[in-house]
């Protein structure tokens, strides 16, 4: 766990980075907002930030996305600054560590912090086997190619093999290839030198050089541009890289894993990616299950979030109901475990009692909560009906008319989320963010603001 301190050590925050110290995490410690985001920008990393409430919270958390770099930042501060620690959570900290600071706290924090990023909960069988496959692998430096739909945990996955890696106490750094647009992400992965493009107003350590060392996750490479893939081939062969507008190369140390919710041998086969490069990442393949193939984990996996999200709300976590339970049992969860844990999150805001039941879950497909089974197939045949007498309402359409109106109806389906809705329509996140920018052109509004990390989109 690396700690980034941002504020003055005196005092109180001293005492907190010694504590953080004492219980293995490795602390740094910059004076000021600028100071951290050159630290970062410097490649020196962190798991996360834990930065005096006194600063201005809201412009660190706003110039980390900016820049993509993906970090959780506690706030911290005098105790009694009850109306400061509240401006900081809205700001987007996720959590506030009054001060002084107390032991069993901060370690829980460090704690919730691993666990999040690297715990795997599992019951059934089918993905007892994945693990076994995992812990096999993890200790060597071999590549990992991660398969597996939308929300069935390949990030996770990824930073469990590091965890348990020779490579675990060096950075972990992921990259998500389909968030960023093709003309960022060459310098995202690789770096930029001072004036290398309009824009580039320092130099940028890329996240090769931040995980040197380390573990590097490219997530979704599948998206990532044939140009940019040949590039890539070079640096895993070579163990070196080129920034951006740089002149000389340097040598990297890296593990890296990749992961893709495309089958990659078909995406090779129609020329989508490099066929040399699909087999330097493919050493070895862990293919993860969707949520519907491994139903023992359903329920082990709703209560663990229904325990998380009571404890963030502070309330006490209900008790699932039996009925509550058949019911999510019954769901085919096409968002797979992500689908779930928003569910269970909006169930414990919902729950009004000590036990959740039914009424509390609102599946997917569902409006104004839970309904009988029998509702439910009375709903599915009118919908199925629907969409056969829909059909005689395309005639006199052209093509193009209906596809625009069924990515839009899609991208508003996912709440604006690309990446699921590239998945939903069968194509790619780059030929879907054309689209888009063409709907754009043409004075349309697009529906929702927010891509597949929460970050807002540029069309």
């Amino acid at each position: 766990m690396r700690l980034l301190i941002v504020g003055s050590l005196d005092g109180p925050i001293a005492t907190a980075g010694k504590i953080a110290l004492s219980r293995g995490a490795k602390v740094a410690q910059v004076g000021e907002i600028d100071g951290a985001m050159e630290a970062l920008r410097a490649g020196q990393g962190a798991d996360l930030l834990l930065c005096d409430v006194r600063l201005d919270i809201a412009r660190l958390i706003g110039q980390l996305k900016t820049e993509r770099i993906s970090l959780p930042v506690v706030a911290c501060g005098i105790g009694t600054e009850t109306d400061v620690a509240v401006r900081a959570i809205k700001a987007g900290a996720k959590d506030y560590l009054p001060l002084p600071p107390d032991a069993e706290l901060i370690a829980a924090i460090l704690a919730a912090v691993a666990e999040e990023s690297s715990a795997f909960i599992y019951r059934d069988p089918v993905m007892r086997e994945v693990l076994r496959l995992a812990d096999q692998i993890a200790p060597s430096d071999a590549s990992v190619l991660i398969t597996g739909e939308s929300g069935t945990g390949k990030e996770v996955m990824a930073r469990y093999l590091h965890s348990r890696s020779k490579r675990a106490a060096r950075p972990f750094i992921s990259v998500n290839c389909a968030a960023i647009p093709e003309h960022l992400l060459e310098s995202e992965l690789f770096g930029h030198e001072r004036g290398a493009f309009t824009g580039a107003i320092a130099r940028r350590v890329g996240k090769f050089e931040e995980a040197n060392g380390g573990t590097l996750l490219l997530d979704e490479i599948s998206e990532m541009h044939p140009r940019l893939q040949a590039k890539l081939l070079r640096a895993i062969q070579e163990r070196e890289i080129d920034r951006v507008g740089g002149t000389q190369p340097i040598k990297v140390d890296i593990r890296l894993i990749a992961t893709s919710n495309r089958d990659l041998e078909i995406e090779t086969r129609n020329g989508n990616f490099r066929e040399d490069l699909y087999f330097r990442l493919n050493v070895v393949t862990l293919e993860l299950p969707a949520l519907r193939n491994r139903p023992a984990d359903i329920a082990v996996l709703a209560e663990h979030f229904v325990k998380k999200y009571a404890a963030a709300n502070a309330v006490q976590p209900p008790k699932i109901s039996a009925a509550a339970e058949a019911m999510l049992l019954a769901h085919s969860w096409r968002g797979n475990v992500r689908e779930l844990e928003n569910t269970m999150h909006r169930a414990v805001l919902l729950c009004k009692g000590e036990e959740l039941g039914p009424e509390a879950i609102m599946l997917t497909g569902q409006r104004g909560g839970a309904s009988t089974p029998e509702a439910r197939a009375v709903a599915a045949i009118e919908t199925a009906k629907a969409q056969v007498t829909d059909t005689a309402g395309l005639v006199g359409r052209t093509v193009a008319d209906v596809e625009r109106d069924l990515i839009l109806e899609t991208l508003n389906h996912c709440l604006g989320n690309r990446t699921h809705a590239a998945n939903i329509l069968g194509i790619s996140i780059r030929t879907l963010r054309n689209k888009l920018k063409q709907y754009s052109e043409e004075g349309i509004l697009l529906p929702g603001a927010r891509g597949a990390e929460g970050e807002r989109q540029a069309v």
